[in-house]
């Protein structure tokens, strides 16, 4: 007599990803551990460089700054504007489209995540939704930011915030699950 075998999360699960773009990321797991990672500081545009080469979105390389411990998981699905700066140990999860408008400050230890799993399935399949960060948006230390959330422009999310819905613009955001506490004023 053979038993049947109870379901389990993430029974049957494949990769969604064509074999090209599973050649690409790994491939790309190497720059970023290697070259990426081990750069000086300082060397942003070769950073940048290689975000580009990699298909990131970057239309002015001189004006953006990216620490050499951000972790990117595609970036092919990264569109970065002027002036933005993503500091340390931040990471940008990626599944979905991650766009970081102008002037755009992403401290350290913030986690960016436009991906989650269907949880009413067993095989458990990747669900992909897109973050917009606006413009002069300021994302504190360690915050975490959830799939298909758009932050609106000068809007402060503040240190630990977890943000799983969208942030009006021009407001200081903060709380677990975050919500608008006050106006941002324009700063002098």
């Amino acid at each position: 007599m053979v038993s049947p075998i109870e379901p389990y999360l993430g029974q049957g699960r494949v990769t969604p990803y064509p074999k090209r773009e599973v050649a690409a990321r790994i491939i790309w797991s190497i720059v970023q551990a290697t070259i990426f990672r081990w750069s000086p500081r300082p060397w942003h545009r070769l950073r940048v460089e290689l975000l580009r080469w990699f298909g990131a979105e970057i239309p002015e390389p001189d004006k953006v700054r990216i620490f050499p411990t951000v972790a990117i998981l595609f970036p092919w699905r990264l569109t970065i504007h002027p002036r933005v700066m993503v500091g340390p140990n931040v990471r940008l999860y990626n599944i979905g489209c991650i766009t970081l408008e102008y002037g755009a400050n992403i401290a350290q230890h913030a986690h960016l995540c436009a991906g989650t799993h269907d949880y009413r399935r067993w095989d458990m399949p990747l669900l992909s939704s897109p973050i917009h960060v606006g413009k002069n948006v300021w994302i504190c230390a360690e915050a975490f930011i959830g799939p298909g959330v758009t932050i609106g422009e000068l809007t402060i999310i503040g240190a630990r915030a977890v943000a799983v819905s969208n942030q009006p613009a021009r407001k200081i955001c903060a709380g677990q699950p975050c919500r608008p506490l006050k106006d941002r004023p324009t700063p002098i």
